[in-house]
């Protein structure tokens, strides 16, 4: 696929950008599978009811030009930034992860995302010493360059570690991620250090304002936080600790992952010690990280390699004659999904239809709310 184009949108771009990723049971993911067909927000509003109706959805509502005005100005108001995918102030590295979100809101200073990020992240009851380590790893990170680059600090802004990272970096750059829409603060106790973080550094969400921080939403803004980053940190972390699915979303996106050892018998390092089995670099320093991280520039060009926003649908069939080919497979299709996972390799496999058209019929049924799509590229049929 080319790079994505590095072109703002017009008020009106943005409001169909808006709308789209806002609509009913689209998501990222979705969105851009929209775009590929449709080539723009704008073709895909058009289309959505019909996809929606196919799939068995006939109250199928569009997300309103009125809606998605008042969240613009919203955040206007409030001093957010609301940036597109394909403009030029979208973090790179993000664009390159198959789930990026359309829209990005930031509050404070968005260059800050445009510098070589490393995300330092751990356990909400870290230790006393883990804490200090994390906030001394934080200091040293941020006084660090990769080549002419400076390095910005990325955590969640949760408790523990995550804020001894925060409070390490506020002088040379750090960004939060959260969960749940910018007016919402998430835990209560770091209010004063969240405005800090907006004064100094920048927060992220991709969720829209008034959004309440719920626990389905935390795994959402892990994947976030690897994706904004060259490399992560795991400083403690025990054996199902959210910071170790951050981790593997670190390694799907083929970032690197770092691991602070911790003292055996210590359920708050076990994690982190069972990452450093399994391959990840041991860290002891913030030389030990800027030792394995890849340069900016290399970083860069790979993370390029990502879906061309404004220019896909063009070479697509003729509408008519994938909705003819469509229909032939709808049967099909849905003959062998089931409330049990399958991958879309699979399924495709299993019938005599195109991967495109068999994206068409899953992308009806996901519009319509029956199909969920699970890590690894797998859907199940909801009843």
């Amino acid at each position: 696929m080319s790079s994505i184009p590095t072109q703002s949108l017009t008020d009106h771009e943005r409001t169909d950008w808006l709308r789209l990723i806002r609509c009913e049971n689209v998501g990222p993911m979705t969105f851009r599978k929209l775009l590929e067909r449709y080539g723009s927000p704008a073709r895909a509003l058009e289309a959505l009811p019909d996809l929606a109706a196919q799939g068995g959805r006939r109250d199928y509502r569009l997300c309103t030009v009125s809606e998605a005005e008042r969240e613009v100005e919203q955040a206007r108001r409030a001093g957010i930034d609301m940036i597109a995918a394909c403009e030029p102030d979208y973090p790179t590295p993000l664009k390159a992860i198959p789930d990026a979100p359309p829209i990005l809101s930031v509050k404070g200073h968005r260059h800050l995302l445009q510098r070589s990020c490393v995300a330092i992240v751990g356990a909400r009851n870290a230790s006393a010493n883990g804490r200090s380590f994390a906030r001394k790893l934080a200091t040293g990170l941020g006084n660090a360059r990769v080549g002419d680059d400076s390095l910005t600090v990325v955590s969640g802004l949760a408790r523990g570690i995550d804020t001894s990272a925060h409070e390490g970096s506020l002088e040379t750059g750090t960004v939060a991620v959260i969960a749940g829409g910018l007016d919402h603060v998430y835990p209560p106790e770091n209010a004063a250090l969240m405005e800090r973080i907006a004064r100094q550094g920048a927060i992220v969400a991709e969720r829209p304002l008034g959004t309440e921080p719920r626990g389905r939403l935390f795994p959402l803004r892990n994947r976030l936080i690897a994706g904004l980053s060259m490399g992560i940190v795991v400083v403690e972390a025990s054996p199902r600790s959210g910071s170790l699915i951050t981790a593997r979303h670190a390694l799907d996106q083929g970032r690197e992952v770092f691991a602070v050892p911790g003292a055996p018998g210590d359920p708050r390092t076990a994690g982190a010690n069972e990452l450093i089995r399994n391959g990840a670099w041991l860290t002891e320093s913030a030389e030990d990280v800027l030792e394995q991280l890849p340069t900016a520039d290399g970083f860069r060009s790979s993370a390029q390699n990502a879906f061309d926003f404004r220019t896909q649908g063009s070479d697509n069939e003729d509408d008519a004659t994938v909705d003819t080919t469509v229909d032939e497979a709808r049967h099909e299709i849905r003959g062998l999904l089931g409330p049990s996972p399958i991958t879309v390799d699979e399924l495709v496999r299993n019938c005599q239809v195109s991967p495109a058209h068999a994206s068409a019929v899953l992308l009806e049924l996901e519009l319509a709310g029956r199909l969920e799509r699970l890590p690894g590229n797998r859907v199940q049929l909801l009843l």
